[in-house]
């Protein structure tokens, strides 16, 4: 029996364009899922920055080290745990010290990416998903056309506005994941960006 891949094609297309919206709504559910997970983990680690620098600094001039602890115990943020790690190895200096925040803070920019490429890979792809499935849905309603002659344009037509809908769906789902998406990336950087200068902050410190 020859293979036939047209055929075979078009048996997908048979099945129409319902499946592709459920698959649509599935990638809608895991990318409402990542963005709640990561508010909330967010927001667990979210830190008045400016207030907490200056905070340190003041304690870092009066040599208070017992003080920053009692400060940096008190927040789950990354600066404040960095922090922390850093002032464990204070008495075995300045290098030691640098090393451990900075295998610190390569492991929590992975907890900080966590989800971010799912995201990322729905925001780059649902549209293309839709538009699949609009595709199929258009294919099938010129199939059904030439089975049915005497149903003119209004059968291609009706079967067109139903294919688009996934196109729309697909729209639907990816905009919120490429904004969500934008604005956690912010974040991450944000959160490094001030983990670093609480870095140099401490090891400026204890370097002179």
């Amino acid at each position: 029996m020859q293979f036939n891949i047209v055929d075979k094609l078009l048996a997908i297309v048979s099945l129409g364009s319902a499946w592709v919206l459920w698959l649509l709504l599935a990638l809608s559910v895991i990318s409402l899922g990542v963005i709640v997970e990561r508010l909330i983990y967010y927001a667990r680690i979210r830190l008045d920055f400016v207030s907490f620098s200056r905070e340190v600094t003041r304690r870092l001039i009066d040599n208070d080290i017992d003080g920053i602890k009692g400060v940096c115990s008190t927040s789950q943020s990354i600066e404040s745990q960095t922090i922390l790690k850093g002032l464990e190895y204070k008495d075995r200096g300045v290098e030691a010290m640098d090393q451990s925040m900075t295998g610190f803070l390569f492991g929590e920019k992975q907890k900080l990416d966590h989800g971010l490429v799912i995201l990322g890979t729905l925001g780059s792809n649902a549209p293309f998903i839709g538009l699949f499935g609009t595709v199929i849905g258009i294919i099938q309603a010129f199939s059904d056309l030439s089975t049915n002659p005497a149903g003119g344009p209004s059968v291609v037509m009706a079967g067109i506005s139903e294919a688009l809908i996934a196109t729309a769906v697909g729209l639907i789902v990816a905009i919120p994941a490429v904004i969500a998406f934008n604005g956690f990336q912010r974040v991450v950087r944000r959160k490094l960006s001030n983990a670093e200068a609480m870095k140099g902050l401490v090891i400026a410190h204890f370097s002179k």
